[in-house]
Formats: C-alpha cells, structure tokens, sequence
C-alpha cells in the first residue's frame, strides 16, 4: 500500500506520511518528569498529533524495559456526565481492557469482575490503580487520552482519585 496523509487520527508510520512524533515534542523533559514522578499535561489544539505523541510514548518506554506504559482513551466516560458511578465504571472497564489488550495481562480485567464493586465508585480507580501497582514488577506510567472530555463530577472524581492515590 502506498503511504498518504492521514487527517483522521494517529498517525501509522507504516502507511501514512509523518514526522516522528517525539521529535514534535520536548522528548528529553517529559522523560525527566517521568523519571522524577511528576504530573504532565500535552496540551494543543485538535488534530495536531496528541494522541499520535502519547503512542509513541507509551511504545517508546515500553520497549526501553524501565516501565510498563499503558495509553487508555477515556472518551467512552464522557456521556457519564454526572453520574460518577457509570463513569467511573467506565474508566476502569477501558483501563483494565488496554492492559489486557496491549500487554496481554488480564490481572486487572480479573479485578475488574471481581473486586471493583467492594468499592466505592469516588475510590475505584484509586484502588483499581493502587492493586496494579502492587502486583506489577515495574513502575507504572499511564498516559490518559480525552480527559478534557469529562465533565461535571466524573471529571472531579477522577481527579480527585489520581491525586489521592499518587503515592
């Protein structure tokens, strides 16, 4: 197949025309934040290579064996709004599903069936979160696509269980 310009969302090296996106980004910071535990934010207008970026980040540490990467687009949870139950939920379903899809971990999938209704929705994630990193080898890094996408209390919760759980 012969490459072109893709206008419809992450960018494929393999087929489509592309500069490589780390080089689009401050590469060497974000790796110092990682490294130093830090927050960070990508932030620009639609359609500029965010989600292509977080991919290549994701894959990038990943194959350097330091940590384990995981890209989770949580889009899905936006139609939630309020309810911080169904959102929440949602969040969880979409983190478990893309470990399992790109690392072939089902762990927490199993949690997800399993324990995730011992907790309360305002401290699933956190405890979803806090029981991977406990049985994971490597440090965590989770790279969350589309939270500008939540609104009301999903959005708070979610922020609220990052924040709470980060150590």
């Amino acid at each position: 197949m012969e490459k072109f310009f893709n206008t419809a969302g992450p960018q494929k090296a393999d087929i489509n025309y592309t500069i490589d996106p780390l080089n689009r980004v401050d590469w060497q910071e974000i790796r110092m934040l990682i490294a130093n535990q830090r927050y960070f934010l990508l932030h620009a207008p639609r359609q500029t290579g965010k989600t292509t970026a977080l991919l290549a980040m994701v894959e990038a540490l990943n194959r350097e064996g330091r940590y384990t990467a995981l890209y989770v687009n949580i889009e899905g949870a936006q139609t939630a709004r309020n309810d911080v139950t169904a959102g929440i939920d949602t969040i969880c379903s979409v983190l478990a599903g893309s470990l399992s899809y790109q690392t072939d971990d089902d762990r927490l999938l199993d949690w997800h069936r399993h324990e995730r209704m011992q907790h309360d929705p305002n401290d699933r994630l956190r405890s979803m979160l806090q029981h991977w990193c406990r049985i994971s080898a490597k440090p965590i890094i989770l790279l969350l696509d589309e939270v500008d996408a939540l609104v009301g209390d999903t959005l708070i919760s979610l922020l609220r269980q990052l924040r709470s759980g980060y150590n």
